[in-house]
């Protein structure tokens, strides 16, 4: 297998995405998606991320973690870009299937989305032009936040369409924003190794 974590997970949506074909034609009774209440299949929770519910679906996901993926993986470990994506995948689905259940009944949620907006707001927050510009900036942390809460807002606006899991779109960037000014991803020396 490829030592590119963006590729690893290219092939892992391929084979999850077969999966759920075989599991579909098959008719077995095992779901992929994130669904209300959350802890009765906790499976869900990783497989939601790396599930999608077309091939256009999937083509997009992909395009868009090429795109960001493979410029970010170069300055992480594998480890930490992986851990990165699925927390923030799954948190990012967990906060859409929640607030979908604040206002009626919940929706079931999958698709790599959530944990791909995690890895473009990293990039948008935790490159050198950003750090210059946010330590120059006479903005507290609280601000800041503020900020990158309009910025999350703003990008996940401009990419709503029906059927899109808008919530997760915008925790994710959120989430991303947050951990590229804290800069989360940099590896440590024991990083190197693995």
């Amino acid at each position: 297998m490829s030592r590119s974590p963006t590729l690893t997970l290219v092939a892992v949506f391929v084979v999850v995405f077969l999966a759920q074909r075989a599991v579909a034609l098959l008719q077995v009774p095992f779901t992929f998606a994130l669904a209300p209440p959350a802890g009765a299949r906790p499976w869900t929770l990783v497989t939601s991320v790396y599930a999608h519910v077309s091939v256009g679906h999937l083509l997009a996901n992909v395009a868009v973690l090429l795109l960001v993926g493979l410029y970010l993986e170069r300055q992480t470990s594998r480890w930490r870009f992986h851990a990165f994506f699925l927390a923030t995948g799954a948190l990012s689905g967990l906060v859409q299937v929640w607030v979908s259940d604040l206002f009626g009944p919940g929706v079931a949620v999958l698709g790599a989305s959530g944990g791909i907006a995690g890895l473009v707001g990293y990039v948008l927050a935790g490159n050198r032009m950003s750090d210059t510009l946010l330590d120059k900036t006479p903005l507290s942390p609280r601000a800041q936040l503020g900020v990158f809460v309009l910025v999350a807002g703003a990008v996940t606006v401009a990419t709503a369409g029906p059927g899109v899991a808008l919530v997760a779109h915008f925790a994710g960037l959120l989430i991303g924003l947050a951990a590229g000014r804290l800069h989360l991803l940099r590896p440590s020396r024991a990083d190197s190794t693995l």
